[in-house]
């Protein structure tokens, strides 16, 4: 892989003022007196206070929560509803609310208020819309959701940040977001979108009371400047680290890092429908030309992590270690699109019917490696006679242009960990023609009774055939083109305790956070 010669991009990407995030985070902290509020630097926007936008940040942040909740291992457990059954036919499931929760405006947590927040979740995008749920209502002191079907994967979906629950003065008469009411440890002081959320401790908390009664989270999309944030004291804890600031942190005294697998993928997401990628042997030949082990191990220095499947090791039970693994193969690739008809033109840039094959490339900058791997997958593809244009801009132009049909590729980093049973993502990105995220123009009878049938069972052997029909058609017809598998990466103050690094990106585990002794 060679990225010096690399083309470059169309709109490369441009240094951010470095100074910037660091003067949102105020004068530098002191390694010799531990801080008073707490700093965590991510590169999540806050972007709205609507949690199908912004969920996953007030669920990170424990200001809010879910019916169901779920450990670092994936494994659920109770919530703000202390247990779930599910009727014989599987088609009504009961959760019994925790008694004595208060919101943060002081009201109490009641059946009507839950059902009002899964109300609003299921009509919104996030993965409740995606179950066939025809009625949420109160029984008793439960609540009462009716299916039309068997739905295995329910409560894992009502884990998912989509479904948290926020009271009733988090909205305007007209269900418009005003405020961040939770039921979690820290309460929302201020949010200054798109960068800044500042918290409270709340006292009325039903649980554990945290540490740190004040606790503040950054936006700094570049990896650099979460690092010099890490090294300076300006944050006590930063996730996300490109592999170079990773790897200077870790020699560094007074900061611990930590590395961690998670069910995260970074791939292509292709638009089937493009004239010259509806082909599946078109998507087979970009597959081709694909160095994923050179981009790992050059980029990403994880040498393991070239994707040879779409679900990574991570991912216990979807992962198929005998699925045949994606090759790299230039020179089959080019085969391949000399039989659809695509001949070299003057400038080596392949041609049919008078069109060139040139393809636009969306990426974001939040994650540091997307414009790197961007640059090597330029390359590569102009082996075989494939342009790219390459754009790097907020990661909202990758979903916009899945609706409004202008998107050719996108680049993205995809967590299949997000509801702790992948099937949540999974619904989002491959059921009846894709979503956002996943596939664009594409759709298969066979995937869609498939993607049926593992909803219908937590089963893992029952699940085992509807599995395989699965992985087999993702990794024949590549409605999305694998890249690289993830490790999820983490920096801190060294005498921060009880860190967590959570595979599944669901929490930082801020209410447990404390000083050493």
């Amino acid at each position: 892989m060679d990225l010096c010669n690399a083309v470059p991009m169309k709109r490369p990407l441009r240094s951010a003022a470095l100074g910037l995030a660091l003067a949102l985070s105020g004068p530098a902290a002191s390694f010799a007196e531990a801080p008073e509020i707490l700093t965590i630097a991510a590169p999540w926007h806050v972007m709205s206070r609507d949690p199908s936008v912004s969920g996953d940040g007030f669920q990170r942040m424990q200001v809010a929560e879910t019916l169901v909740d779920a450990d670092t291992e994936g494994r659920l457990r109770p919530g703000l509803a202390t247990d779930w059954r599910v009727s014989g036919d599987g088609l009504e499931w009961r959760f019994t609310l925790r008694e004595d929760v208060l919101f943060h405006d002081g009201t109490p947590l009641t059946a009507d208020a839950a059902i009002a927040a899964l109300d609003r979740a299921a009509s919104r995008p996030g993965v409740l819309d995606k179950a066939p749920i025809s009625a949420i209502r109160a029984a008793t002191d439960d609540i009462a959701i009716t299916l039309s079907e068997p739905f295995a994967a329910l409560p894992a979906l009502l884990a998912h940040s989509s479904a948290i629950i926020l009271a009733q003065s988090s909205f305007d008469a007209e269900g418009a977001p005003q405020d961040v009411v939770g039921t979690g440890p820290y309460r929302v002081t201020a949010i200054v979108p798109p960068q800044t959320m500042e918290l409270a401790r709340f006292d009325d908390y039903w649980g554990p009371k945290p540490a740190f009664a004040e606790v503040r989270f950054l936006s700094a999309s570049r990896a650099e400047t979460r690092a010099l944030m890490a090294e300076s004291g300006d944050a006590q804890l930063v996730y996300t680290l490109d592999p170079p600031s990773f790897s200077r942190l870790a020699r560094l005294d007074g900061i611990v890092t930590e590395a961690r697998s998670i069910p995260r993928v970074t791939l292509l997401k292709v638009n089937a429908g493009h004239p010259f990628l509806s082909d599946p042997r078109a998507r087979r030949a970009l597959s081709l030309a694909i160095d994923r082990n050179g981009i790992a191990k050059g980029i990403l220095r994880f040498p393991r992590g070239g994707a040879s499947q779409l679900f990574p090791p991570a991912m216990a039970g979807w992962h198929d270690p005998d699925l045949d693994p994606l090759a790299h193969d230039p020179q089959a690739a080019r085969a391949i699109l000399a039989d659809l008809g695509w001949t070299e033109g003057a400038d080596g840039i392949l041609m049919r019917d008078g069109a060139r094959f040139e393809l636009s490339l969306r990426t974001y900058p939040d994650r540091a490696e997307l414009p790197i791997i961007a640059a090597a997958l330029q390359e590569q593809l102009r082996r075989i006679g494939v342009a790219l244009d390459i754009s790097v801009a907020n990661h909202s132009e990758i979903p916009a242009g899945h609706h409004d049909g202008s998107l050719e590729l996108a680049l993205h980093a995809r967590n299949y960990g997000l509801s702790t049973d992948p099937i949540g993502a999974v619904f989002l990105d491959f059921a009846k023609g894709g979503g956002d995220w996943g596939a664009m123009g594409w759709s298969r009878d066979d995937v869609d009774a498939a993607i049926a049938g593992l909803a219908t069972t937590a089963d893992p052997d029952a699940r085992a055939p509807h599995l395989a029909v699965l992985s087999a058609a993702l990794q024949e017809d590549l409605p999305v083109i694998p890249i690289a598998w993830y490790r999820g990466t983490l920096a801190h103050d060294a005498r921060l305790q009880n860190v967590i690094l959570d595979p599944f990106e669901r929490s930082y585990g801020v209410a447990g956070l404390a000083w050493t002794d």
